[in-house]
């Protein structure tokens, strides 16, 4: 799972952003910088209602929609990105300077485990020759069920969220 960023990528990510916004004549809000920085000092997946949540919590004023239209220009300027885990819900995490990795998700309980294998990049750049073709991103999921039947059914009581699997619990 994703750690907090550092400060010199938050204050990176923001000048990206920034450039970003101004370049589309975008309003450069106070709030969605706070969206930005919210985002990049979480760790793993959350969904917009964590976002607006966790901010709310802080005492900081953002509205639902601004949570919203923020991740989606986020989405656009390639700083997040969007996961759909087999559910109707949108989950995002962060896409700079944040390793490419992939995932193998629980149906029963909703556990996602990041992985990430050096093989997978190979198959990427032999696909590239085979077939003439410049792969820009890729995202790779593997659907199934926990082997750990009693630990996956209290996973499942908690609730409906992503959740992580830790080193320690594996």
């Amino acid at each position: 799972m994703a750690h907090p960023a550092q400060e010199e990528t938050i204050t990176l990510v923001k000048e990206i952003f920034r450039t970003y916004l101004k370049e589309r004549n975008q309003r450069q809000t106070p709030e969605r910088f706070m969206v930005l920085e919210e985002i990049y000092r979480a760790e793993g997946h959350f969904d917009a209602d964590d976002i607006f949540f966790n901010m709310k919590n802080a005492g900081t004023r953002v509205s639902r929609a601004t949570v919203y239209n923020t991740l989606d220009l986020l989405i656009e300027c390639g700083l997040v990105q969007r996961q759909q885990f087999g559910k109707n819900q949108y989950y995002y995490e962060r896409s700079y300077a944040y390793q490419q990795h992939d995932h193998m998700i629980c149906k029963e309980c909703g556990v996602v485990i990041e992985f990430c294998d050096p093989r997978i990049l190979e198959i990427q750049k032999l696909m590239e020759q085979i077939h003439d073709f410049d792969v820009e991103g890729h995202s790779l999921h593997l659907f199934g069920r926990c082997r750990d039947v009693e630990a996956c059914q209290l996973r499942k009581k908690e609730g409906d969220k992503i959740k992580s699997l830790k080193k320690e619990e594996a």
